[in-house]
């Protein structure tokens, strides 16, 4: 099919295909945070097991979203979308079939690679299958199943996992993907034309190898140090994981002058606003989604609740997020601009501090109600927070590198999350031992309140206004040979 093919007769049948995997990702990110204590509790090992279900698909997704557009570029977006639908599907079943906690860290680890296959492939079909005047229209879609599936994902997996279906307890929420899975790819089959760029990109097969070492290097003595008392082959992996990045940095910049394509543009570190971006969308992410596994621990493990319980009691930070969303899609982003990040981010401060209070305050007598204000405070603010967030980084790239750019933020988020999984997980086992499940989350929440700080503080380096839609977004010049940037920088809408 040719390259461009706007006004695609099953346009919006093909967009209903490509939402279905958007939910099963969204979905997969939030259910093991809930089902973690009751997949421990079946199949054993240590406490790091929770925190490795959650940083192993996130950790592959950041490195296989590096290059996932630019492997439709070049073998087809169609064949790519129905290689990671079937791989996420079949990498579903394997996780609810696993029998040992290595079997499944691995099912999601391939989980992870598979969704960051599939998902920039859609996205780029809906920017070749719509015309422009109705880009918006279909991107907008993503909104509302993002907020329905944050709302719903916490309490369909405590729901799945509490109501023990045909005695699959917590496997259910793996097996879930299966019809979703075989939708999409006989949906995709069916509905998605074939897009092939004209002029593929090369694909940087060894800076995919040393950026996934280097993020393995740093994060495994992370999640494992705690537990094996932090022996001195610990530091050495995180030297080296320091080592190996320094390479990858040095690789990118060879491979740029010598005209290659290269997976980041070394160009971009050049820039504040990127360079900046990438460290608040580090730290903000790591305190978002690292706080929210603490909870999980909070909840379940220390206070005794239920799945179910303990995803109902995550609604009101979902419904929060959504009002975010609501309210900055009004024109608050296009007025305010960074303001609005920052604003959103000393709202989740405040509410962070709140929810510490309120634990402290309540004791073991605490109850969801108790929760409900600080949560829907985090929640706002992370929907504030998060609208205007690439845009403005977005602004301060130049058009040949926003693809690029766009790919590089989205792997930092997943990172990030990664990371503070890692992090906080491992303060938070820490200090359980010695101080109990109650004090060492509120110390906990005191880091993730630190980590929010050092955003709030890193946002004073991005540009004051974000991106403006239809104005001066940042646009490739040549079809034919940035078309594959420009694909890749719709996948930030995913998070």
């Amino acid at each position: 099919m040719d390259e461009q093919c706007s006004n695609y007769r099953w346009r919006w049948v093909a967009l209903f295909v490509i939402l279905s995997v958007e939910v099963m990702d969204l979905l997969d990110a939030l259910v093991t945070n809930i089902a973690g204590p009751a997949i421990r509790a079946e199949l054993g090992g240590s406490y790091s097991l929770i925190q490795w279900l959650g940083a192993a698909y996130t950790l592959s997704m950041a490195i296989g979203l590096l290059t996932g557009g630019r492997l439709g570029d070049i073998f087809g977006r169609r064949r790519l979308f129905l290689i990671g639908a079937a791989g996420f599907t079949l990498a579903s079943l394997a996780c609810g079939l696993a029998q040992t906690p290595g079997q499944l860290i691995v099912g999601r680890a391939v989980q992870g690679l598979f969704g960051a296959v599939m998902l920039p492939q859609g996205l780029g079909m809906i920017k070749q299958m719509f015309a422009p005047s109705e880009q918006a229209k279909a991107f907008g879609a993503f909104g509302p199943v993002m907020g329905l599936s944050s709302v719903g994902g916490p309490i369909l997996a405590g729901w799945l996992v509490d109501a023990d279906f045909f005695g699959t307890g917590w496997r259910m929420i793996f097996f879930v993907n299966l019809p979703l899975g075989i939708f999409a790819v006989v949906g995709a089959l069916r509905f998605l034309p074939e897009f092939r760029s004209v002029r593929a990109p090369r694909l940087d097969w060894l800076g995919v190898v040393l950026a996934a070492v280097g993020a393995f290097l740093l994060l495994y003595p992370l999640v494992q140090g705690r537990e094996l008392d932090w022996p001195v082959w610990c530091f050495v992996m995180l030297a080296a994981g320091l080592a190996v990045f320094g390479l990858f940095s040095i690789h990118e910049s060879r491979r740029e002058r010598r005209g290659l394509d290269p997976l980041v543009a070394p160009s971009l570190f050049r820039k504040r606003a990127f360079s900046g971006g990438l460290a608040v969308g580090l730290v903000f992410f790591a305190a978002l989604i690292g706080t929210g596994l603490v909870f999980t621990f909070y909840v379940q493990i220390g206070l005794g609740w239920s799945p179910l319980k303990a995803g109902l009691t995550t609604l009101p930070q979902a419904l929060g997020s959504v009002a975010g969303f609501v309210a900055a899609g009004s024109g608050l982003s296009e007025r305010l601009g960074r303001k609005l990040l920052q604003i959103g981010t000393g709202v989740m401060m405040a509410g962070t501090v709140g929810f510490g209070f309120t634990a402290w305050l309540a004791g073991a007598t605490i109850t969801p109600w108790h929760l409900i204000p600080a949560l829907v405070v985090i929640g706002a603010g992370m929907g504030l927070a998060m609208a205007p967030f690439f845009n403005i980084v977005l602004a301060g790239v130049d058009d040949e590198e926003t693809g690029s750019a766009s790919g590089a933020l989205t792997s930092v988020q997943q990172l990030g999350g990664a990371f503070g999984i890692a992090v906080l997980g491992t303060i938070f086992f820490a200090l359980v031992p010695r101080h109990g499940f109650q004090d060492a989350t509120i110390f906990t929440a005191g880091v993730a309140f630190l980590l929010l700080a050092a955003a709030f503080g890193l946002s004073f380096l991005l540009p004051r206004l974000a991106v403006r839609s239809g104005q001066d977004a940042p646009a490739a010049p040549d079809p034919e040979k940035h078309e594959g940037r420009r694909q890749h920088a719709g996948s930030h809408v995913d998070g």
